[in-house]
């Protein structure tokens, strides 16, 4: 048995609730989702930390303007304080670099950081799931058993089929399914309600394609006046209201 496993839930302990941003595919925002709802719970006065488990394209410091912020060692990794929030990521051991991770080094990579990260008391834990539904979410999903999802697509074709197969492994597995974000949402698109059909999985609401949004990333001011981010706001607002 390995030692750390029995740690990581010590570790989440002060945590109220786990929110984990996941998605079939990678380029579908789901970072730019997650970065977005910590940001906005942080604002809105709640004790937030953001943890970037996407391992090979780690982005959440880059859309929140994260540069010098490093963990301080104190029994563990203590996250820095950034934008307001707790900030752990990958980036903190491989600045910019690539990680070529295989297989079991993956997991033990996942593992080593949720066994050395101290949150402390926090309201939220915002998740970056690592992309598709392979070997490190399905690690994440087992370790993070509190954990809640929120699924993000895009109206492609190509996309809502990839995140039928992630909700029907969701279910076979008993994950708690908080419901479905339609990112890049264009006007004239017909509504996602009905790829859903047979899932009891709301489509919580649709994020418009934002060209101002690109052009923000690294400024968390100009990010916070983006359409992106306010429609990010009225879905945080509508899961948190739920149990609140």
């Amino acid at each position: 048995m390995d030692p750390r496993l029995q740690i990581i839930d010590r570790r989440m302990a002060g945590v109220r609730r786990i929110l984990a941003v996941t998605g079939g595919k990678g380029g579908i925002g789901k970072s730019s989702l997650a970065a977005t709802a910590a940001l906005w719970l942080a604002r809105r006065g709640e004790r937030v930390g953001l943890l970037d488990l996407d391992f090979c394209g780690p982005s959440t410091h880059v859309i929140l303007g994260i540069r010098d912020a490093r963990p301080v060692e104190d029994g563990g990794l203590v996250p820095a304080i950034a934008q307001g929030l707790r900030f752990m990521s990958i980036v903190h051991f491989i600045d910019d670099r690539p990680a070529p991770l295989r297989g079991q080094e993956i997991s033990n990579a996942l593992i080593e950081l949720l066994a050395i990260t101290r949150w402390g008391d926090l309201d939220w834990l915002v998740i970056d799931m690592p992309p598709g539904f392979s070997d490190p979410l399905l690690d994440a999903a087992r370790l993070l058993g509190r954990a809640e999802y929120l699924v993000v697509t895009t109206p492609s074709v190509l996309t809502t089929e990839t995140v039928r197969k992630a909700l029907q492994l969701f279910r076979e597995l008993r994950l708690p399914v908080l419901g479905v974000v339609e990112n890049m949402h264009r006007g004239d698109e017909p509504p996602l309600a009905a790829q859903l059909a047979g899932f009891d999985v709301p489509l919580l609401g649709a994020i418009p394609f934002d060209d101002a949004y690109e052009a923000a990333l690294g400024d968390v001011e100009r990010l916070a006046h983006t359409t992106f981010m306010r429609a990010v706001g009225r879905i945080v607002d509508a899961i948190t209201a739920r149990r609140d």
